[in-house]
């Protein structure tokens, strides 16, 4: 739904439509620049009272919050703004900036290091994650046949332990001398014998034993690791660490507190910093996330599910959904006073508001009503 066509301008008074500002006399512009000027300093000085800039301001309130909001906006128009231009932009590199100075700010501010982890995270919020992270016996299952049970994991180990028998072996000989020598030889002897190499024996000795193993490992854990343990394992983890301050964090990053000089303490580059480094991977998956199909499908989807809730929804609706009502709107007014005062005394409107008045008072018609006035 496209937002109504107004054609109220089409109605104008045809006063407006051809000012005519040559056929003022000097004698009428002497007359009337100063009633022009007496106008303007009216405005300006009614429309600076904060009395009545307050009940403006609400009676302008009341008036858009009535309005619908498919009124002014469509659904297409909304996503035109996200997808098209919003997100067809680069973040630039001064934003970036100020998200690595804010990042570096907030994290290394000394009230980190008065505030534990239990002010900021509840230990009920801690017992429900556990309680539903240990419901999740399947994936969990999942997880521990993949860390454990994994025969990359089993031939990794193989591997290791193959090599350290080896060089434990090889060592122990060297250092044996002459019963090195001869183990040497029996070595040999049974190869040649056998026709098999022990190396390959003890290897795939050892990849039998440890597959074995390793899939009583995975059973055990499974077993051990019951709903009720993990629960309890995440919960007595949270224990040991609530106390910590915040500050804590801190020992996981390699920043330094000095930003923009190029180089910090330990002689590094700020670009590579943890928080930097952070800051640039998410600028990265920003970037190839809000050029995919993929984003713009979703986002246009999203809008128009919210649009569809909310079309007949009026503006004030909306707000109160923000938190933005009556109250809140009575409070911002009385701020914005030097803001419209500002506006209201600046030269641009005050040239803009003389060019209207003088190209009213230059119309046919109204010079004809004046015309009965002897001093104009």
């Amino acid at each position: 739904m496209m937002p109504p066509t107004d054609n109220s301008a089409s109605a104008l008074p045809s006063t407006l439509e051809s000012p005519d500002l040559a056929t003022l006399s000097g004698e009428q512009v002497a007359i009337l620049t100063p009633l022009i000027d007496a106008q303007i300093a009216f405005m300006q000085q009614w429309l600076t009272r904060p009395a009545y800039q307050q009940q403006l301001g609400s009676d302008f309130w009341h008036w858009l919050g009535a309005q619908p909001l498919a009124r002014y906006v469509s659904a297409a128009q909304l996503i035109s703004v996200v997808n098209d231009w919003a997100l067809a932009q680069t973040m630039s590199e001064s934003m970036r900036a100020d998200i690595r100075t804010l990042l570096q700010t907030l994290v290394y501010h000394p009230i980190n290091d008065d505030v534990v982890l239990a002010e900021l995270i509840d230990d009920a919020q801690v017992t429900a994650l556990a309680q539903y992270i240990a419901s999740h016996e399947s994936q969990r299952s999942s997880l521990i046949h993949a860390l454990i049970g994994n025969d990359t994991f089993t031939d990794m180990l193989t591997q290791t332990l193959h090599h350290a028998i080896n060089d434990f072996m090889e060592s122990t000989l060297d250092k044996a001398g002459g019963v090195g020598k001869l183990m040497k030889f029996g070595r040999s002897s049974f190869e040649r014998a056998t026709s098999n190499n022990l190396d390959d024996k003890l290897q795939g000795y050892l990849n039998r034993n440890i597959k074995k193993l390793s899939h009583q490992a995975e059973n055990s854990a499974k077993a051990h690791l019951s709903n009720t343990e993990v629960a309890k394992l995440i919960e007595m983890s949270w224990a040991s660490i609530k106390t910590a301050p915040v500050s804590t964090l801190q020992q996981y990053l390699d920043d330094d507190s000095l930003i923009g000089t190029g180089e910090n303490s330990n002689g590094g580059s700020d670009a590579n910093t943890t928080l930097n480094r952070l800051e640039a991977g998410l600028q990265d998956s920003y970037n190839r996330l809000r050029q995919s199909a993929y984003a713009k499908t979703l986002i246009s989807v999203g809008i128009e599910t919210w649009y569809q809730r909310h079309a007949d929804d009026s503006l004030a609706t909306l707000a109160t959904s923000l938190n933005i009502d009556d109250a809140s709107v009575a409070k911002l007014l009385p701020h914005l006073h030097t803001f419209i005062s500002d506006i209201m005394h600046s030269e641009l409107l005050t040239d803009t508001l003389r060019q209207l008045l003088t190209a009213f008072y230059g119309q046919p018609d109204i010079q004809q009503h004046l015309k009965g006035y002897p001093s104009v």
